[in-house]
């Protein structure tokens, strides 16, 4: 038997809302990651207590109780993994998986049993449903009457509020059924109530998300921040991360605080809590417990009095009661010398800190994103500008971030940390050989000292120093064009009559400079080819042959009923999808068959395109014919015309009395207006043309 069992997309129910995520069962427990947020859920198997299997919405689930009354519940499984886990569960757990069915009746009376962290109402011996304790937010009581109110998840689109119980009167003297059901929920419940003192209070902190100026007062289970107008209980339970993160100018820091679920505020969200502190600013902090309290709770990592940075002594305390990690930039260091970049995210600028596990943007809006979620970088060319460049981070889930206006000499250093994380870069491909350095099951709070990332950090710096030695002299040529200050210098203007000796190194410039004439002779050559384009253009011969068919599009015409009436209702897109899967399943013999009758009805395309070339030709010769034929007609027309319009010139010239006297134009006339003589010797030609010649008779009685 194997020592470990691995499921994908397994759902963890949380607080009402189903988490997706990958699940490993091992000898040492059971490990469940959560791919949203990256948290490891970590269960040693001397702990385990009971395993229940029963069917759910989502197919089969299994329900594991611990020794400590914690209750894992995990969804997703099929019916047929039973019997690998019951099998499972006997040889390394010593445990028998049962199988427990909910109770689907319908009824609303039973029993209610409290165990552990669990809430379970019974009808005989099976559960109708569960209430995990740790969702109640409040419980309030009446006559017979307990009503539990729940924490909002604003991840489900319906949320479960409230349930009541109805509590009958019991015969039992000095016993209260209702404040005995109240008390059992409350002792389990996740109510937060501010009674008693706070352990420490923090006055006025400055805070980025959400805006404002806060009070800090720290109590034992949750975080309470007063503004003027706003409060916010924040149970301990909620915070997944801790960051502390250097400003660029090094007289600032960061402290962010990851949540899940967010705080509210109106429609609002919250998922961080950014604080920014001075680092010249200190105080003296004194607990409010006494210091045997002080040294059993915290077991040395607080004491009753402490001083020193305001930003440290808040990061101490957080990770003291959150009981969490706080994680700080690692070994990377930017062009100036800072552990972050300052970039663009959206519309607003902020700073990008590279982490040993991940990228955490800051501020507005943060982001965090995990190495182990990361599918691929992708670093690309500034848009408005060549002095910097965009670095791009696509999700598993296809989400996409551009981070942009980052300069160009950080390229070096992201470059090579990215490279020493071994993340795909999409310019550059995947290399054989890079592979993911992390474990997929660990979690990604553990920032630990990676000495090959140190090497390669070297190796980077190496590489840099040579490629900057040898690319100066290009950098500097391929920048030159980017300057706008020497390019208005020498650029000479639109009018000047100094143009054309300009300087030739600007191809832009000497283009404006001969802007007028070079559109003029553009013009005139493409007058004629315009002309005739309609004429050129063909369209599609509807007599043309259909060009064949491949033979997925074969099988595809001939089995799209089969696929219509074995999956009734499918649409369009989901039957290509099914067509492209039942293809691609398909043995190489039945693929062939295909193929046959794909080259059959190639060869029978190539036949008819060779007769119906030889036909097109034919109609194009007699086409042409015809054309010239008709060129030919109108060149003799026009060879009439010009004969006529020779004679009626000559007649005109014969009887120079009658022209003057039609219209006579003095030579300065003429000589000053060109234009206007050419269209009165039309005119004159045209009326000569139209009047006939003079008899003989009339010439000669003229002459007496």
């Amino acid at each position: 038997m194997a020592d470990t069992l691995e499921f994908n997309e397994i759902y963890q129910e949380v607080k009402g809302s189903m988490n997706d995520g990958r699940l490993r069962l091992s000898r040492q427990g059971v490990i469940f990651k959560n791919s949203k947020t990256g948290k490891v859920d970590n269960i040693q198997a001397s702990e385990l207590a009971e395993g229940v299997w029963r069917r759910v919405a989502l197919g089969h689930g299994l329900k594991l109780l611990t020794k400590n009354g914690h209750v894992y519940k995990y969804d997703g499984f099929r019916e047929s993994e039973f019997d690998k886990l019951s099998d499972f569960f006997k040889a390394h757990y010593c445990l028998e998986l049962m199988e427990k069915d909910l109770c689907v009746k319908g009824w609303n009376w039973g029993t209610v049993r409290f165990g552990g962290q669990l809430l379970s109402f019974d009808i005989g011996e099976q559960p109708v449903f569960e209430i995990p304790l740790s969702n109640v937010s409040q419980c309030t009581t009446g006559k017979n009457e307990v009503t539990l109110e729940f924490h909002q998840n604003d991840d489900a689109e319906v949320s479960l509020m409230e349930v009541r119980f109805y509590v009958p009167p019991t015969q039992e003297d000095g016993v209260d059924p209702v404040e005995a059901f109240a008390q059992n929920v409350l002792s389990k419940a996740d109510v937060i109530q501010a009674t008693g003192d706070a352990i420490c209070i923090f006055r006025e902190l400055q805070c980025l998300t959400p805006r404002g100026r806060y009070d800090i007062r720290i109590y034992p289970t949750f975080l309470h921040l007063h503004g003027k107008t706003f409060d916010y209980k924040i149970p301990y339970t909620t915070v997944l991360r801790l960051f502390l993160l250097p400003h660029k100018d090094q007289r600032q820091m960061f402290f962010v605080i990851s949540l899940d679920p967010p705080i509210k505020q109106g429609q609002t969200r919250y998922h961080f809590l950014i604080l920014l502190f001075s680092k010249d600013e200190d105080i003296s902090l004194t607990l409010n417990m006494n210091e045997e309290e002080v040294e059993k709770r915290f077991e040395g990592r607080l004491t009753k009095n402490m001083s020193g940075s305001l930003y440290e002594m808040v990061s101490r305390v957080m990770k003291a009661l959150v009981n969490r990690k706080i994680t700080v930039p690692g070994n990377f260091q930017g062009h100036s010398g800072a552990q972050c970049i300052t970039c663009s995210y959206k519309a607003s600028s902020g700073l990008l800190y590279p982490l040993e596990r991940g990228f955490i943007y800051v501020h507005k809006p943060p982001v965090h994103i995990r190495f182990d979620e990361i599918s691929f970088v992708n670093f690309a060319r500034g848009t408005t500008t060549t002095r910097s460049f965009d670095f791009e981070i696509e999700t598993k889930q296809g989400t996409q971030y551009t981070f942009s206006s980052i300069e160009r000499e950080e390229y070096g250093k992201l470059f090579d940390f990215v490279n020493a994380k071994k993340l795909n870069i999409k310019n550059r491909g995947l290399k054989e050989g890079m592979k993911q350095s992390y474990d997929e099951y660990a979690d990604s709070d553990e920032d630990q000292h990676d000495a090959y990332l140190e090497r390669m950090k070297e190796e980077g710096k190496i590489r840099e120093e040579n490629a900057n030695d040898s690319s100066d002299g290009s950098g500097e040529e391929t920048d030159s064009s980017f300057n706008p200050g020497e390019e208005d210098d020498d650029v000479a203007e639109e009018f000047d009559s100094n143009a054309s000796a300009s300087s030739s190194s600007g191809d832009g410039d000497s283009d404006r400079d001969d802007k007028k004439p070079a559109k003029k002779a553009k013009i005139v050559k493409d007058r004629k080819p315009r002309k005739k384009q309609p004429e050129s253009k063909k369209g599609k011969d509807p007599n043309a042959p259909k060009r064949p068919m491949s033979a997925y599009m074969l099988w595809l015409n001939a089995s799209r009923e089969k696929i219509k009436s074995d999956h009734p209702g499918i649409s369009i897109t989901d039957l290509s999808k099914k067509a492209g899967e039942l293809w691609k399943a398909m043995s190489k013999e039945k693929k062939e068959e295909w193929d046959r009758k794909a080259e059959d009805a190639r060869r029978d395309y190539e036949k008819a395109m060779k007769e119906y070339s030889v036909g097109s030709k034919a109609d194009s010769h007699r086409g042409e014919r015809s054309k010239k034929k008709k060129k030919k007609q109108e060149k003799q027309v026009k060879g009439k015309g010009d004969k006529k319009g020779a004679t009626s010139k000559s007649s005109s010239s014969k009887s120079p009395a009658k022209g003057m006297s039609d219209s006579f134009k003095s030579k300065e006339f003429v000589s000053s207006d060109e234009s206007s003589s050419a269209e009165s010797k039309k005119e004159d030609s045209e009326e000569e043309a139209a009047s006939p010649a003079p008899s003989s008779e009339d010439s000669a009685s003229g002459s007496d």
